[in-house]
């Protein structure tokens, strides 16, 4: 056999591993992976991510239809709409970081504050959950819970009210401010703490997406048995990660 042929045959030997790889990469992942959860602080990608688990993996509290719909076309859209903003305002995203543009998402348009932000907030959104039965925050966080609010309990009543009581479409979060504070805040329609114009500023350490589009097929209108029901599926490990790389 020539020197050639080995060559070529090498090449496409690895480049047809690469081609299933990136296949695999493109895909919902069936289970939760520790592979399916970076590192929660390194940035997140312009790109919508694939799922950390399958549709129906958190179906107890968010039905399995409603995930993918969430997943496939709200949050695609704000990916896609992002990335068309970012053209158009001539945003070069390889090298930019989409958390500092929230931080100065008033020197951006309209479409770039509300596809940035809704694209933020669901891949982050997806990764604060996780199947299975939550347990409670452990070490720094959960002291820092009971330094902030008093207890755990508490907490978990207030970041309850703030998603309650969101007027119309939102957020509920637990964010940690620049003097290294826990407060509980809720922000409209697709802003969150990070961007210069939020109410209250920080880094978002659990975010509960309350739009109706999040919970209306299993709860209709009852967005509080949303919210008790969405405790159980909390992804503490995901939230302590940021909160100490934070």
């Amino acid at each position: 056999m020539s020197k050639n042929n080995s060559s070529r045959r090498e090449f496409i030997k690895t480049t047809g591993k690469a081609g299933v790889a990136a296949g695999i990469a493109l895909t919902v992942l069936p289970s939760w992976t520790e592979a399916a959860s970076p590192v929660p602080m390194a940035g997140t990608p312009f790109t919508q991510q694939p799922l950390p688990y399958d549709y129906k993996a958190l179906d107890a509290v968010v039905d399995a239809m409603t995930m993918e719909i969430h997943y496939t076309k709200h949050a695609a859209a704000y990916a896609k709409n992002l990335a068309d903003a970012c053209v158009a305002e001539k945003v070069d995203t390889s090298s930019a970081r989409l958390e500092d543009m929230l931080r100065n998402i008033s020197k951006y348009s309209a479409k770039m504050r509300n596809n940035g932000g809704g694209h933020y907030n669901h891949e982050m959104f997806w990764k604060c959950m996780r199947p299975g039965i939550a347990s409670k925050p452990e070490g720094r966080l959960a002291a820092a819970i009971d330094q902030s609010f008093g207890s755990f309990d508490t907490f978990k009543t207030q970041f309850t009210d703030a998603g309650k009581n969101r007027f119309g479409s939102g957020w509920a979060w637990l964010a940690l401010t620049g003097d290294k504070k826990l407060v509980v805040t809720s922000t409209p329609n697709q802003d969150n703490p990070l961007m210069d114009i939020a109410e209250v500023k920080g880094t978002p350490l659990l975010g509960l997406d309350v739009w109706e589009h999040a919970y209306y097929l299993k709860y209709q209108n009852k967005r509080p048995d949303y919210i008790a029901n969405w405790w159980n599926v909390v992804n503490w490990e995901f939230v302590q990660k940021r909160f100490e790389m934070g």
